[in-house]
């Protein structure tokens, strides 16, 4: 689905992200992990399109990324940054219709609307529907702008499509952080790749198929979630000593300073 290949970034004069190879799969949640300026979120930018790194290539669907018309790419690809502004007195409805502008004259009134009640629902947001957006708090944009991008990959094949989602958690409640990474797991449970920036290794641990643990712009380890989530790698990802707590049912994994 998505293939990355001597990935690298400058910006003045450093290198910010040395990736040598990377492969995300249809059907596979990988979470990307690593300290404050660790090039996660940049990463995920490159991957998506939306800048052109210095050297290196992205293919998505076994095509260089850059060749893809924009409003094809909006079809088959929907990013969630960090931050979300947004200027304009809408409501939340008419944020998440903000999704459907890649299909504008491919799809009909019905297929619009289902496209922006499904998001909703799946966010957990549809009792906001009518609300000013701007009157919502932090943890309830965040759900709407998720409801947005879902709304955008409506009616494409779920295997030719993938969700990028930048700390999707940030600004959420306990409940609503599992239930949003509850929703990207059933994306690619039906056959999306899922990229996710996070930074509770715990969630990490118990939706991501596998792991890419970053520090420095450069990949510390990379491979199945419980391979890669050891104290080694974390402390090596996050400069300072951990120690892993076992849950005596083998289901949550909880690092604490060492």
């Amino acid at each position: 689905m998505i293939e990355v290949e001597e990935l690298r970034v400058n910006r003045g004069g450093r290198l910010v992200l040395d990736i040598p190879e990377l492969h995300v799969s249809p059907g596979r949640v990988l979470g990307i992990l690593g300290s404050n300026g660790a090039g996660k979120s940049t990463l995920l930018s490159a991957m998506a399109g939306e800048m052109r790194p210095g050297e290196g290539e992205v293919r998505f669907g076994g095509r260089a990324i850059q060749s893809w018309r924009p409003p094809e790419l909006a079809r088959h690809r929907a990013v969630l940054p960090q931050v979300s502004p947004l200027g304009l007195p809408l409501s939340v409805t008419e944020v998440v219709a903000l999704g459907r502008i890649p299909w504008a004259g491919i799809e009909d009134r019905e297929q619009h609307w289902d496209a922006i009640a499904e998001g909703l629902a799946v966010a957990s947001a549809a009792h906001l529907a009518r609300r000013p957006y701007g009157a919502l708090s932090g943890g309830e944009q965040q759900r709407v702008q998720l409801a947005r991008v879902l709304a955008q990959l409506h009616g494409a094949v779920p295997r030719e499509t993938a969700l990028m989602l930048d700390e999707p958690t940030a600004s959420l409640d306990l409940p609503h952080q599992h239930a949003i990474l509850a929703a990207a797991r059933c994306r690619a449970m039906e056959g999306a790749a899922v990229m996710l920036v996070l930074h509770d290794v715990g969630l990490a641990a118990r939706y991501c198929d596998e792991v890419l643990l970053l520090a420095q712009g450069r990949v510390v380890a990379h491979g199945p979630a419980p391979l890669v989530l050891t104290e080694e790698a974390i402390s090596r990802a996050y400069g300072m000593a951990v120690r892993r707590l076992h849950d005596p049912q083998g289901r949550e994994v909880v690092f604490v300073p060492a």
